[in-house]
């Protein structure tokens, strides 16, 4: 069984057959339970968890952060408030708000820079979050405009934004730059960059949806990072384990425009303590783990590239090298379907689950496959020599 439907069988309309459905919800659930069962992982991410887990975790966790008999949010206030104040803090800015969604919160934020700077125009990289994965929200929703200083797999430079032929009233920046490997500049380049930004006056904007694994690369605390931006925005699941929702951070005056934005895009919503629960438990038990989580990524990283030399593979990559933060990337010559199928049934026939899901790449030659990985306190566990032993059991099995 493989990753995707084994035909291409699709509806008259474009969507996927009834058929095609129910096959790739097998493989999913034949996925999480071989990752469920497996005895070693490099993370248990919260999303494998089932619905009973995860509420008897939030239950569990909650009286360690609050007060579980006080009374539970309206409307922002409570226990959201004091989500809100902890951001403020651990960030060194004047506020922060909640918003359910990221896209939400940059959207409002970049909507709030044009207005203020009397420019739409948004400068930022094709392969930021909004330009991917967003639907063309920017400008779709908020009527913003973007440019590419630099379409490298990098952020842009100094030069870059120096020698840029348009205007631009916002920089924003993505803390890694996830879909180029996660990839980070060194500090000096990013002050760089910022400064010149600044030089053309715009304003600047960190999409800071994984900044906490950002300070060890850095070798920088979080608030001496978030004050080379005008504003800040932070997730609280993608790193911290949290149900969702996100963090816009910045002035008194920013935020407050940010909360009437807030609400009239729908964000306003009645209750949210289990989100706010969630990213208070978090940032707890996993921001102070976060050094730890990077500095062992770099050992396991090293170890899957001797292990796939050891093994003979003619091309790989571990991207990049060494990682920047907690997750990387790792290339294959091989078929998606069979690299995942190899995943599966590794974790299957001995209880150690090293990658997970396998896509085709975006971009190289036909056959090319590659896959995200995250470190988390699982891995902590484990020694170059387990991962070069499980690199070696993975390719036994790929098709």
């Amino acid at each position: 069984m493989t990753d995707t439907a084994d035909t291409d069988e699709q509806s008259p309309s474009g969507s996927p057959s009834e058929s095609e459905s129910e096959s790739k919800s097998a493989q999913r659930l034949r996925r999480l339970n071989a990752w469920r069962a497996a005895e070693r992982a490099l993370i248990r991410p919260p999303m494998d968890l089932s619905l009973g887990e995860r509420l008897a975790a939030l239950a569990a966790g909650a009286g360690t952060v609050t007060d579980p008999d006080r009374p539970a949010d309206i409307y922002g206030d409570g226990v959201v408030a004091e989500l809100e104040g902890r951001i403020a803090g651990l960030l060194g800015t004047e506020a922060a708000a909640f918003f359910p969604t990221g896209t939400m919160a940059q959207q409002v934020a970049l909507r709030c820079w044009a207005g203020r700077t009397g420019n739409s125009t948004v400068a930022l990289h094709p392969l930021a979050h909004p330009e991917v994965h967003e639907r063309g929200a920017l400008g779709a929703v908020s009527g913003l405009r973007t440019v590419h200083p630099t379409s490298e797999p990098r952020l842009p430079t100094a030069q870059e934004i120096h020698d840029f032929a348009e205007p631009f009233g916002t920089m924003m920046l993505e803390l890694p730059l996830r879909d180029a490997g996660f990839v980070l500049p060194t500090w000096e380049e990013l002050e760089a960059v910022v400064a010149a930004a600044r030089e053309r006056d715009a304003v600047v904007h960190f999409d800071g949806a994984r900044l906490w694994e950002c300070a060890s690369h850095f070798g920088r605390e979080l608030p001496e990072i978030a004050a080379l931006a005008d504003s800040v925005y932070v997730s609280f699941y993608k790193t911290l384990g949290g149900i969702s929702g996100a963090a816009l951070a910045g002035s008194e005056s920013l935020i407050e425009e940010a909360r009437t934005w807030r609400h009239r895009y729908g964000g306003q919503l009645f209750q949210q303590f289990p989100a706010a629960l969630a990213a208070l438990i978090g940032l707890d038990q996993e921001l102070p783990q976060l050094p730890s989580y990077v500095a062992r990524a770099k050992v396991v990283a090293g170890a899957l590239a001797e292990g796939f030399s050891a093994a003979g593979v003619g091309w790989f990559r571990v991207h990049p090298d060494p990682p920047h933060t907690h997750q990387f990337r790792v290339w294959l010559p091989y078929g998606a379907d069979a690299l995942t199928e190899a995943a599966v049934r590794q974790a299957e026939e001995t209880g150690v689950a090293l990658f997970r899901v396998w896509h085709p790449a975006a971009a190289g030659p036909p056959g090319v496959s590659l896959t995200e990985v995250t470190v988390g306190r699982e891995g902590l566990e484990w020694t170059a020599q387990d991962v070069r032993g499980a690199v070696a059991e993975f390719l036994k099995r790929v098709a």
